[in-house]
Order: C-alpha cells, then sequence, then structure tokens
C-alpha cells in the first residue's frame, strides 16, 4: 500500500502488519510461545512491523505481575516489536462505540440466559471451540426491552456458510448455527460492562490496521464468529495464520494451569531460548500472508 502525502511526496506504508496479543491472566507456556515466536516470523519475513497488544479487559484474573512476566519472557525468547505494549483496558470507547453501531443496525439482541441454561437446552450440542451453541431462547427480545443483567448477542443467520483461506490449514468453511450460534459480543452482568473477546479483538485488529492474524488453532471457529462482525461493520478483515496447537505428554492441548511447561519454569531449568524454540511443533516456513477473506453479503 502506497500514500501519498499533499506535498506530492510518496510515503511507502508497510503492507504487512502483525500482532502479538498476549492475556495476561497467567504465566506464558510453550503454546502461547511457539504462536507469538510465528507471529514475529512472519511480520519479520514480510519486513513489516509487529505491535505488542495486552489483552487485559478480563478484570478478575489480569494481574500486573502477569503483565511484566509476559513481557520479559517473549523478550528473552528473542521476540522483539515495534510498538507497544498497548493495552485493550485503555481502549474501552472504541468497543463502545463499535457496539453502539450494531445495536442500531438490529445486529444485537439481550440475553438473559446462563451458561447452565444452554448447557440444559435440549438441543444445544457443543461447537468445537466448546463453546455451547445458543439455541435462540432469547432471539425474540427487542433491544430496547429493560431487561438487567444480559449478554448482548450477534444475531447469525441459520445455515450461512463462512469460509476463508488460512495461511497454515488451507481453506476453512463453517456453517453458522451448526458449528457456531448466536455469540455474545458484551456482557452486562455481575456488576460487569465489558466487551466480549470476539468484538474486543476485531475492534483492535481494524484500528491498529492489522494484516494478518497469527494465533492458535483453537481459535478457528472464532475466526467465522469475527468475519460476521467485521462484515456487520463494514469494516475490511485481515488474512489469518492458525497455528497447530502444542499438546503436554497425554495429548492434551497446553493451557495456563500447565505450569511446568510456562516459559519462567523452562527459564528456571536452564533453558537457553534456543532449547526452548526447539521444543515446538515443526511449521512450515513463514511465507506469505494468505489472502483477506471477501465474506458475501447474506
Amino acid at each position: 500500500m502506497v500514500e501519498r502525502e499533499s506535498t506530492g511526496a510518496v510515503l511507502k506504508v508497510p503492507v504487512y502488519r502483525g500482532r502479538l496479543a498476549p492475556s495476561p491472566t497467567g504465566l506464558l507456556h510453550l503454546g502461547h510461545a511457539q504462536t507469538f515466536w510465528m507471529s514475529a516470523q512472519r511480520a519479520q519475513a514480510a519486513h513489516g512491523p509487529l505491535v505488542l497488544r495486552i489483552e487485559d479487559l478480563d478484570r478478575a484474573r489480569s494481574r500486573v505481575e502477569f503483565v511484566t512476566a509476559i513481557i520479559e519472557d517473549l523478550q528473552w525468547l528473542g521476540i522483539r516489536w515495534s510498538e507497544g505494549p498497548i493495552r485493550q483496558s485503555e481502549r474501552m470507547n472504541l468497543y463502545r462505540a463499535a457496539f453502539e453501531k450494531l445495536m442500531v443496525e438490529g445486529f444485537l439482541y439481550p440475553c438473559i440466559c446462563s451458561r447452565q441454561d444452554i448447557c440444559n437446552a435440549l438441543q444445544a450440542p457443543h461447537a468445537a471451540d466448546d463453546e455451547p451453541i445458543y439455541p435462540g431462547t432469547c432471539r425474540g427480545n427487542k433491544a430496547e426491552a429493560a431487561l438487567a443483567n444480559v449478554s448482548w448477542r450477534f444475531r447469525v443467520t441459520d445455515g450461512e456458510e463462512i469460509y476463508f483461506e488460512d495461511a497454515c490449514f488451507g481453506q476453512q468453511p463453517f456453517v453458522a448455527g451448526k458449528d457456531f450460534g448466536d455469540f455474545v459480543v458484551w456482557s452486562q452482568r455481575g456488576g460487569n460492562d465489558t466487551p466480549a473477546y470476539q468484538l474486543a479483538v476485531v475492534v483492535d485488529d481494524a484500528a491498529m490496521g492489522i494484516t494478518e492474524v497469527v494465533r492458535g488453532a483453537d481459535l478457528l471457529v472464532s475466526t467465522a464468529r469475527q468475519l460476521l462482525l467485521y462484515r456487520a461493520l463494514g469494516w475490511n478483515a485481515p488474512a489469518f495464520c492458525h497455528c497447530p496447537l502444542v499438546t503436554n505428554a497425554e495429548g492434551i492441548r497446553l493451557a495456563k494451569r500447565d505450569a511446568a511447561l510456562s516459559i519462567r519454569a523452562l527459564r528456571g531449568q536452564g533453558l537457553t531460548p534456543e532449547e526452548v524454540r526447539a521444543r515446538f511443533r515443526p511449521l512450515s516456513p513463514p511465507g506469505p500472508a494468505s489472502a483477506r477473506p471477501s465474506i458475501p453479503s447474506p
């Protein structure tokens, strides 16, 4: 992409913009490290900047000490970024503006169902990422309804196919209502008034001009949801590259509870950054980002 100043001088704007988006609710583990390393490698190969964004909207679990540890561990691994850290907790005005746009244009409705209510529904199978598919109980609620303690859900079109080309896994098709259902974009429960992950990352990636999102394969179905948000908000979606997951000895994907495989623990065992990186799953070498997805109108 090239922009021209009013003086006529040509400014070179990087075509590629990547990001690192850790959540400070625990220590980085080997799976996080692999994804962030891959993100850094792809940005470096494309000669583009890398943005560090701290996703700290979970106020109950986010800790300042985890932010410090994350930054130290990333630097120890040899990962460098050119912008940030930028904290989501300081960007609420952007999320609220997007939420209000979705509300005004009729994409949202208030939902009073608890997670247990949804799991108990007769026809509420679990999606691939373990989020129960919402059975539509509150779909008839109007946005103007005076309801307290609600979640605001994005209404999907049942049967619509959402597809994108992933740089690692190839074409990914998902069907709304089958692979995922109406999803939460904002929560006003338990004294909270915060955006959900799906909305916050879309707003941030669009506002930051991110051209490729690199993250774990457990978020493939979340990408389908987020593509619907990009379309509803009238924004271009980035390209996507989902990394294979790192698993423990039992073949279960790593989580923050796997303290023995945290980067901090591995450092404490005397491992070098090179030895830690040698434990990553084999990945294809960084290549050009896949084309940005184009989602047709419903």
